[in-house]
Parts: C-alpha cells; sequence; structure tokens
C-alpha cells in the first residue's frame, strides 16, 4: 500500500509540475508571437490546466484501464465546482462580471448532453471518442474566434494579459515547454501504476478510483489558478478556468479511453455521476446569475458546494 501510496503522490507531484512548465512556455511563446491574451488565455491555458487528466486518460486507456480516464475526466468536473469552486469561494466571495462566461455555460451545457447521449447505450467505441476530438476542434474554433474578437469592456482580457508572462525569452519558452511535454507522459504513468495498484489493494472499481482520488489530484492546477485568481482580483478567471476545464474534460479527456479501448462504460455512472456533475453545474450557475446579489458567489455557497461535494464523496463510499 505504501508502495502504492508513493507512486500516487510522486506521480501528482511531477504531473502537476509538468503541466506548470508546459502552460508557463507555450503561453510565453504566444505572447511572444503576439497572439492576444485572452486568446492564449482561452485555449492554450485552458487546455493546459487539464494537460493532466488528458495524459491520465491516455495512459490509463493504454494500460488497458479506461474506466481509470472515464472516471478522471467526470470526477474531475465535480471536483472543479464542487471543491475548487467551494474552496475559492470560502476564502473570499468571486464576483462574476464576464459577459463571455455566460456565453460558455450554454456551451458546457450541450457539451455534457452530448456525453450523456452517447454513454446511453452503455459503450465508449472509437466512433463516440472521433466525435468527441472532433468536437473539441469546433470549440477550439469558436474559442479561438471568441479571442479574437472579444467583447467590449471583457474583464477576462485585462485579467490574462497581467497573467500571461511577458518577459520570457523565446529560447527559455521552448525549454520549459519541450521539458513539460517530455515529463507529462512519464508522470502520468507512474501516477496511473499508483493508482490501479491501489484499486486493487483496496478492493475498489477504477472509476471510483478516478473520481475520487485522481480527479482530485488532477483537479490542483485548477484549484491553483481559482485561488490565485481571487487573491490578486482577477475573479473572473477563477470561474473562466473551471469552465473552460470542464468542457475540455469532456471532450479532450473522455476521447481517448474510446480512441485507443474502446470499451463498456458501468451504467452507474449515468444514474449517480453524471446527474451529480449536471446538478453542481446548474447550482454554479444559478449561483453565479440569478437572485438579488447577481454576478457574486458568497461564502455561504462556497460551503454549500463544498459540502455537497463530501456530500457526493460519501455517496460514492455506500454505492461502489
Amino acid at each position: 500500500m505504501l508502495i502504492a501510496i508513493g507512486y500516487i503522490v510522486v506521480g501528482f507531484v511531477l504531473l502537476l509540475w509538468a503541466a506548470d512548465r508546459f502552460v508557463l512556455g507555450s503561453a510565453a511563446i504566444a505572447r511572444n508571437l503576439g497572439i492576444p491574451a485572452l486568446l492564449v488565455g482561452l485555449t492554450i491555458v485552458a487546455l493546459g490546466t487539464s494537460a493532466p487528466e488528458i495524459f491520465v486518460a491516455i495512459m490509463a486507456a493504454i494500460k488497458g484501464e479506461p474506466a481509470l480516464g472515464i472516471g478522471n475526466a467526470i470526477g474531475s468536473n465535480v471536483a472543479n465546482v464542487g471543491l475548487v469552486i467551494g474552496i475559492t469561494a470560502l476564502i473570499r466571495p468571486i464576483a462574476v462580471h464576464s459577459k463571455l462566461l455566460k456565453r460558455e455555460y450554454p456551451v458546457l451545457f450541450l457539451i455534457m448532453v452530448v456525453v450523456t447521449l452517447m454513454l446511453i447505450n452503455g459503450y465508449l467505441g472509437r466512433l463516440e471518442g472521433a466525435i468527441l476530438l472532433a468536437s473539441l476542434g469546433v470549440l477550439l474554433v469558436w474559442l479561438v474566434w471568441t479571442g479574437r474578437n472579444p467583447l467590449p469592456e471583457e474583464p477576462m482580457a485585462t485579467e490574462f494579459q497581467e497573467e500571461i508572462p511577458s518577459t520570457m525569452s523565446n529560447s527559455r519558452a521552448l525549454a520549459w515547454l519541450a521539458l513539460g511535454l517530455i515529463l507529462l507522459p512519464i508522470s502520468a504513468e507512474i501516477l496511473v501504476q499508483g493508482a490501479v495498484s491501489m484499486a486493487k489493494l483496496l478492493g475498489i472499481s477504477d472509476l471510483v478510483i478516478g473520481l475520487t482520488v485522481v480527479a482530485i489530484g488532477t483537479s490542483l492546477p485548477e484549484a491553483a489558478a481559482s485561488i490565485i485568481g481571487v487573491l490578486r482580483n482577477e475573479p473572473d478567471i477563477a470561474i473562466g478556468n473551471v469552465l473552460g476545464s470542464n468542457m475540455f474534460n469532456l471532450l479532450g479527456v473522455m476521447a481517448f479511453p474510446g480512441l485507443i479501448a474502446p470499451s463498456k462504460v458501468d451504467h452507474i455512472v449515468l444514474y449517480r455521476d453524471i446527474p451529480v456533475m449536471f446538478a453542481f453545474t446548474i447550482a454554479l450557475y444559478l449561483m453565479s446569475y440569478s437572485g438579488k446579489k447577481r454576478g457574486r458567489i458568497n461564502r455561504l455557497e462556497g460551503g454549500v458546494l463544498f459540502l455537497g461535494y463530501a456530500g457526493y464523496l460519501v455517496l460514492l463510499y455506500f454505492t461502489d
């Protein structure tokens, strides 16, 4: 057990550091090439924070454990809202000003509906994986257009402008990018090996390990970005980072188990985990845009999200 835990800890640390270097290097190169900060933030940075989930899903599928990747994608989406936004709002209430985020919510809902319909037959195959990956391409095209044609007085444009490094040379940025790309698959392999070993030792499914231990660990980049965002008075990044990551998780992360290792999907995902994902997403939208305090997620609501996530973990314990 200690060896499995050691693999997981080492894998997480390397994975998160590699993802951070990958984002830093790629964002700096894009900035040096004159690409608008909002475009870099919506695409490169958002994809980079989902890089841990993507590489874990790829390595798990290669090892013949696609359920781990599927659980990681859905579990990360639940953790991003319940755990990440919950804790962030407890630290400091989140003011939501961005009009762009209101556009992203319907897109995220549409993606969740599409993924649910794909899984109704209890199978995730290459056709579904190809559709998800193609849909990711369409999403990126929309985000590129959005980044090049921002709404007037869009606060996220200013926030990304301040966050993305502007003083890093191309050679240094390329070095960080290359190092991140090298370490991401290596660290993901270490993490997957430890997670699979722990699941076998504890007698629980790869799906639940993916929904819990791996999902929480791979959500740490989103947690760091969101907490730092509100502490630096950049609250829209905190929400935008989660929404972008959740879209990429469902399209990019879910695609690879289907493409690499087509498999049956446990029906419990449909009547337990996906409804929870919808519930948290709807709750986040209502907290952000309804009521008398529209545009603000306060500490009470953050506490509700956090307790809701704790309740989900209890549900997993009793239904595995």
